[in-house]
């Protein structure tokens, strides 16, 4: 399984979790799937609202609805979430796995380590990232 993340798009996932650090970032990416390849094509960044913003995230449900909308009209599909984790660790919590809703791949861009990884969740196998 493969997630192909192309370099903008990349540039402006990490331009998010900065922005936002302290906090967790919080997205969704639309594009297009063909066989067990998910190819990205546009980024929605989300508005995290989560109690606990340092440690969490919870994507604001209009925002979500927002993009769910943008993709449609672009004729694009859920391929991937990503969130940060500003201070590690760079693969996917108890707290992550445990709230995975969606069979794509999910992005952890760890600011401590300046690492990106994906992850199919729950069982945390890892994802190609091209």
């Amino acid at each position: 399984m493969r997630l192909l993340l192309p370099d903008v798009l990349r540039r402006e996932l990490w331009q998010h979790a900065r922005a936002e650090a302290p906090r967790e970032c919080v997205g969704v990416l639309g594009g297009v799937q063909a066989g067990e390849t998910w190819t990205a094509q546009t980024l929605y960044p989300l508005a995290n609202i989560d109690p606990a913003p340092e440690r969490a995230y919870l994507a604001d449900p209009g925002h979500l609805l927002r993009a769910w909308r943008a993709m449609q009209t672009e004729g694009l599909e859920l391929v991937a979430l990503y969130h940060s984790h500003p201070r590690g660790p760079t693969g996917p919590s108890a707290t992550d796995q445990a709230l995975a809703a969606y069979p794509v791949p999910y992005l952890i861009a760890d600011l401590s380590t300046g690492t990106l990884r994906a992850y199919l969740l729950p069982g945390a196998e890892e994802v190609s990232l091209g």
